[in-house]
């Protein structure tokens, strides 16, 4: 790889690392925010998800490393480099944490897939990091949808336009149900 090849990878990767570590605080605020009567499953079913989160940012740093980069994990580093906002939901009900979590897990997923493509040439073993980590975050937004589907397969979330959007329409559509 040359040195402005891998030079843009890290740049790629610092902007991975940084939405993968705002992803496990996140998750954790959820699971320590979730109130209502499916509290118990929502609660437990984030934690393996908060382990798996948390291990994808220890391997991007250490393909940073890896590179010649130096990862950043500081708070003050993620929140000046990200181009996304905090988290819109606190205490709440599970269907309406469900729902932001839905919209934020389609925005990590979406940027993990345009990395991985722009990898693609450059730098496999990026690339196939990347997609191994896809493996697991689309697994986890299939758990989240479970939640937000109805019987015939309509996903509340479909059409909102932010995280306060996305809690509304699957508490609206939860209420709908028989």
């Amino acid at each position: 790889m040359t040195p402005q090849a891998g030079s843009e990878v890290i740049k790629l990767l610092r902007t991975r690392l940084h939405a993968l570590t705002d992803l496990h605080l996140t998750l954790k605020h959820v699971h320590w925010n979730v109130v209502g009567p499916h509290f118990i499953a929502v609660h437990e079913m984030l934690d393996p998800q908060v382990d798996a989160v948390r291990d994808m940012t220890d391997t991007t740093a250490e393909r940073i490393s890896t590179l010649g980069g130096s990862p950043s994990g500081t708070p003050g580093v993620l929140v000046a480099e990200r181009t996304w906002d905090d988290y819109a939901i606190g205490r709440a009900e599970s269907i309406e944490h469900l729902g932001a979590l839905d919209l934020v897990y389609t925005g990590i997923i979406e940027d993990h897939r345009a990395a991985a493509r722009a990898t693609e040439e450059s730098d496999p073993v990026t690339q196939d990091m990347l997609i191994e980590q896809l493996r697991s975050l689309e697994l986890f937004q299939w758990f989240v949808r479970a939640h937000l589907e109805n019987s015939g397969g309509a996903l509340s979330t479909s059409r909102a336009s932010s995280e306060r959007d996305a809690a509304h329409r699957a508490t609206e559509q939860a209420r709908d149900q028989p």
